[in-house]
């Protein structure tokens, strides 16, 4: 397997950033790294803050389980900055993609 298709495969499938530091571009494999980290980490915090009363009242009450309709209610005030974040991991995933595609071009 040549390096563009290990390269486009690691960015892709494993981790977007990851085929730019196979392919030794190590300050935008960086970056990229990080922007994805820091929205999983975004995406956690809001889906923590959307559980967390739902949660404080199963374990206040005693109760063992939470439904998943329970869950969606208590999740669909943050549906729209949900997307959002989405929409920002996809575009980051496609300029990854996209990037190792033009920077093999170029060579």
């Amino acid at each position: 397997m040549n390096k563009k298709v290990t390269a486009l495969l690691l960015s892709a499938l494993v981790l977007p950033g990851l085929g730019q530091l196979y392919l030794g571009r190590k300050t935008v494999g960086g970056i990229i790294i990080v922007l994805v980290n820091l929205i999983l980490l975004l995406s956690l915090f809001v889906l923590l803050r959307g559980l967390s009363p739902l949660l404080a009242s199963h374990l206040a009450g005693g109760t063992i389980g939470i439904t998943p309709a329970e869950v969606m209610n208590a999740l669909e005030g943050s549906s729209v900055f949900g997307k959002a974040v989405l929409a920002a991991f996809f575009i980051i995933w496609a300029y990854s993609v996209a990037d190792i595609i033009k920077f093999e071009e170029h060579r």
